[in-house]
């Protein structure tokens, strides 16, 4: 369908996406509003079924319900495809669909693919999409069967077995949905190393991205990394090993969250939380109940989020790598940043600058109007909730359910915002650059 109204609206690449977007969310709504899809049978209101929808199909996490003891099955299934679909995105889903049925992918829809994941080039654009096809099922696979056995120590076997691939499948796209009910997502697991470690790493595989994935796969061969792939991996093992010793230190002496628990608990507990602040959005320790200096390195931590072509958020690895070897660079009185011995061109850092800004404005302006409209809360909550929602990390310090309609309203627009409009503004600045005739004089001002 999606494909029709395309050819009939001779769309571009970042135009179809937005809308492709649109349609699954409006599709899944209206899913989420039949009778059928809740306990009481009523279904869901719409503006908490557009929240809903838009959450799941953005991979974000954030709920205005409770999604264990809300939904019915066939509401929990819907949420999980939407969860699904947005995390591969619907051109990787549209791809598979047409190998099947051993269809030829257009130069078009390669295009659209290639903006889809998020690549430089659409060289080999339909092979990366098989690999992403089997890597995520094979993955999800395994966390399934991990989860799932574990859980049936807790709950009958087909219940343990249904909320561990719920489970496998909402935390390695990201998600960070879940049915535990009362919104208490994992934090009966806080201690509990085969679940932390097991979600822990279907985040990360999530999160690195898939071309990250493919270069892996095929250094058995090539017995090479790209400096992408370095500087993807470097950054996330500094960010998730800082991030953990961090919170571990900041959140040593609170009773309310590590210190009752031992010290492979604490260990364990500092690490989930380090690494679902990179958007995935399940917690195993109440963030409402976390220090301040906590809360604001998470917020930091959601805002870079995760890597480029994955199935994660926020301003990406990659930017914030640039943006500090930039940095460092002119603290150095060096012209050119260097990673790993190559150079990045200087329209690559005006770039990430560029995308950062962006994302660092519309944070800003939504945290400002949210702060008019929803007075009853915290400037902290507040801030910690637009954060999450724009980096499409699904974590709350409890202002979610509590939301008015309009800032439910806005919050959608900042996940949607979150999850299409960096890699509509990546794609707009990679267009090929005018040339320039002229160029006016050079001009000083003072910095600082």
């Amino acid at each position: 369908m999606i494909k029709k109204i395309v050819e009939k609206l001779h769309l571009d690449p970042p135009k179809t996406l937005v809308l492709g977007f649109s349609l699954i969310i409006f599709l899944g709504a209206l899913l989420l509003t039949l009778p059928v899809a809740t306990v009481d049978g009523l279904g869901l209101h719409w503006l908490d079924a557009l929240f809903t929808a838009t959450s799941a199909t953005c991979v974000t996490g954030l709920v205005v319900v409770d999604t264990g003891t809300t939904f019915t099955t066939f509401g929990q299934l819907v949420i999980l495809s939407l969860i699904q679909i947005g995390g591969l995105g619907f051109m990787t889903f549209a791809t598979f669909f047409a190998l099947i049925m051993r269809k030829k992918i257009s130069l078009r829809e390669r295009l659209i693919l290639q903006e889809s994941l998020n690549q430089m080039s659409m060289e080999g654009i339909v092979r990366l999409a098989k690999m992403i096809l089997v890597f995520t099922a094979l993955t999800e696979l395994i966390g399934g069967v991990l989860l799932s056995i574990r859980f049936a120590f807790d709950f009958p076997l087909p219940k343990a077995i249904y909320f561990g691939f719920f489970h496998a499948i909402s935390n390695f796209n990201n998600a960070g949905f879940d049915l535990m009910g009362e919104f208490s997502s994992l934090t009966a697991y806080v201690d509990d190393p085969v679940v932390t470690l097991v979600v822990c790493l279907l985040i990360i595989l999530g999160g690195i991205g898939f071309m990250v994935v493919s270069e892996l796969y095929d250094y058995r061969q090539t017995r090479r990394l790209s400096l992408h792939t370095k500087v993807v991996l470097s950054t996330t093992g500094i960010l998730v090993v800082a991030g953990t010793a961090l919170i571990f230190i900041l959140e040593y002496a609170n009773p309310k969250t590590l210190q009752p628990l031992s010290m492979m608990g604490k260990v364990l507990g500092s690490l989930y939380q380090s690494v679902t602040a990179r958007t995935a959005g399940s917690n195993t320790l109440n963030i409402g109940d976390m220090y301040q200096s906590s809360l604001f390195l998470i917020i930091l931590l959601m805002f870079i989020g995760a890597s480029p072509g994955s199935t994660g958020g926020g301003i990406k690895t990659t930017t914030f790598a640039t943006l500090i070897g930039a940095v460092v660079a002119q603290m150095k009185g060096k012209e050119d940043v260097i990673f790993f011995r190559q150079r990045i061109l200087p329209h690559m850092v005006y770039k990430s600058l560029t995308l950062t800004m962006i994302s660092l404005f519309i944070v800003l302006v939504m945290t400002m109007v949210l702060s008019i409209t929803e007075t009853s809360a915290r400037f902290e909550m507040i801030l910690f909730e637009v954060t999450s929602a724009f980096a499409t990390t699904g974590l709350s310090m409890g202002l979610t359910p509590h939301l008015t309609p309009i800032g439910k309203i806005l919050i959608v627009l900042t996940m949607f915002a979150g999850r299409v409009g960096p890699l509509t503004i990546a794609f707009a600045l990679a267009q090929r650059k005018q040339k320039e005739y002229f160029r006016y004089p050079k001009g000083k001002i003072t910095i600082g």
